[in-house]
């Protein structure tokens, strides 16, 4: 473990805002191997959970199909989640728009409010607000601590998640999503074949994450 360099640990962190997109993912602390990093061997269906936005207009995961989602799932008084949430505002900054987006989901019994004046607080200007006012995303989605962050491909399902904070504003977690997110149809195999069997070659997702696995997973 101790033989991990900090790039290495920085890439858990990238790699769980990797695993956005397709087939697999996790993060680690500044310290050790992630022990928070779950890797999924197929993409997992996700419950059609519903909230709020800050107009208290009801929207749902369904509403994201189509693009690469963080979904943290986080609360104003989990103090990881206070220290973690400057990042994945810049992390939205640069790579939010109509393939991507972080969508921090709330669980704050005090609601819209609440969350309006930790932003202004702390001065997040990129994430929008959503609360979970049913109560119900933590156990429906199997959120064992706080934070947790799913990702999520395009079409919605869980490819891997996050049990803890993550270095999301990592320089190493936009250079990796960039091309992934570029690529409108499944990130995660090209349409060129292998030569020699004329089989589906893995795209950078697939074999960004093979590799992680193989320098983390000892």
């Amino acid at each position: 473990m101790k033989l991990v360099s900090l790039f290495a640990q920085r890439s858990v962190a990238w790699l769980a805002a990797a695993m956005i997109v397709a087939t697999n993912s996790q993060f680690a602390t500044a310290q050790d191997v992630p022990k928070n990093f779950v890797v999924h061997e197929a993409p997992k269906p996700v419950p059609a959970i519903n909230f709020e936005d800050i107009k208290r207009t009801s929207t749902s995961l369904g509403d994201f199909k189509g693009k690469v989602v963080v979904l943290n799932i986080w609360a104003t008084w989990c103090v990881p989640c206070r220290r973690e949430m400057p990042a994945l505002d810049r992390l939205q900054a640069a790579l939010g728009g109509p393939d991507f987006a972080v969508v921090p989901l709330s669980i704050d019994r005090g609601g819209i409010d609440t969350v309006t004046k930790f932003y202004g607080e702390i001065g997040i200007r990129n994430l929008p607000i959503y609360v979970d006012v049913s109560g119900n995303a933590v156990r429906e989605l199997g959120a064992v601590g706080l934070p947790t962050t799913l990702i999520l491909d395009r079409r919605g399902a869980e490819v891997g998640r996050v049990v803890g904070p993550a270095e999301w504003d990592a320089p190493e977690v936009a250079e990796f999503l960039k091309p992934i997110i570029a690529r409108r149809s499944d990130p995660s195999i090209r349409a060129d074949r292998d030569p020699n069997d004329g089989r589906p070659v893995p795209g950078p997702l697939t074999r960004g994450v093979r590799w992680l696995k193989t320098l983390l997973v000892k």
